[in-house]
């Protein structure tokens, strides 16, 4: 049997660095040698593509000192990766990509754009579903089009508080909807990133200030007192689309922000907890629903939040959601019986086929 190449691409100039770092490793060591040869391409903070000679060096960080250059050829004619060192340049030929990166510039459509260029089958949603996907704005729009009850919300622009008396109007706006307390968060920025939660007026100020490091597009919500449940899809295209099981948010922190999520070691989660009755299945079929109005294809994790009455509310959707030893999207399915190997081959397999 010819073994197919298959490109992964990490790390990335998002917040979420590390976190794809992280990702890379428990994907990369969960593919079958047998079955395909990999390709390894770290992207370095400043956007830097550099070639990798193994998991070790992404563990030991030592491949941010690569010199050898690694880009992917957007020629559809070749599908290959440029490489390029000292003695000269080499096209290696793949077969299809696995882009575990998340956030900016890997989770919304750019990265897609180029492997759609190349006519590269790859790993995950298309340009359309990670763009929306990846803005809250716009996902909360697809959402209400769906009919998913979802927390209200107010959008603020960057520039609308680049003053004083804009930033007054701004929090006028925000208290003439709103009760304290509320949610801010940026549209555009994955892991919590960005998010804060305000008490007062000059919290609010504080965290619009904050969100509006992370995008122009902020959005403030109300506030759902609920349980924290996640929901992992795969599918789409030509096949159904399925549902694990349901897992619930432990935090750690007061709400589940980015170093809760990956550094605190009191944070925990939980597969199949028990909820109210129907709300599992509720969480399911929304999953289902939102991924499919989003035109997804291979892989998210959908979050909700849940009542004590068992109302379902809708939080947001990640389309190449954390793949570390502690992420929820891996333990879902590994709490369905499909182990990380068998859901990674399921995931490439997919993936390859979507130009079929």
């Amino acid at each position: 049997m010819i073994k197919k190449r298959i490109l992964v691409i990490f790390g990335g100039q998002s917040s979420e660095h590390i976190v794809s770092c992280m990702s890379a490793v428990n994907v990369i060591n969960n593919i079958d040698r047998d079955t395909y040869d990999v390709l390894i391409v770290g992207i370095t903070e400043e956007g830097h593509w550099l070639l990798v000679d193994s998991v070790e060096a992404i563990q030991d960080e030592s491949w941010r000192d690569g010199t050898v250059q690694a880009v992917l050829s957007p020629d559809a004619t070749e599908k290959s990766v440029i490489v390029i060192d000292g003695t000269g340049i080499e096209k290696i030929k793949v077969d299809g990509a696995f882009p575990v990166l998340h956030g900016l510039y890997g989770e919304d459509g750019t990265i897609q754009g180029l492997f759609e260029l190349a006519k590269l089958p790859y790993v995950g949603c298309g340009v359309l579903a990670s763009a929306v996907s990846m803005d809250k704005f716009f996902t909360k729009i697809i959402a209400d089009r769906v009919g998913v009850r979802q927390a209200a919300y107010e959008p603020v622009m960057k520039e609308e508080i680049a003053g004083t008396e804009g930033m007054a109007e701004a929090v006028k706006r925000v208290e003439a909807r709103f009760a304290y307390p509320v949610f801010i968060k940026p549209s555009n920025a994955g892991s919590s990133r960005g998010i804060s939660k305000a008490g007062n007026r000059q919290e609010l100020e504080a965290g619009l200030l904050e969100a509006a490091r992370h995008d122009r597009k902020l959005l403030v919500e109300e506030t759902i007192v609920g349980r924290e449940i996640e929901c992992s899809v795969f599918g789409g295209g030509r096949r159904g689309i399925e549902a694990s099981g349901v897992g619930e948010i432990l935090a750690a922190a007061e709400f589940y922000d980015f170093d809760a999520k990956y550094f605190n070691e009191e944070s925990r989660t939980v597969t199949d907890p028990e909820l109210p009755d129907g709300a599992t299945e509720k969480v399911r079929q929304a999953a289902m629903d939102i991924f499919r109005a989003v035109d997804g294809y291979g892989l998210a994790r959908v979050d909700f939040f849940v009542k004590d009455d068992g109302e379902v509310v809708f939080n947001e959707i990640n389309t190449m959601p954390g793949f570390t030893a502690i992420s929820m999207y891996p333990m879902l399915w590994e709490a369905r019986g499909v182990s990380k190997e068998e859901l990674v081959e399921k995931l490439i397999a997919h993936g390859l086929k979507r130009f079929d």
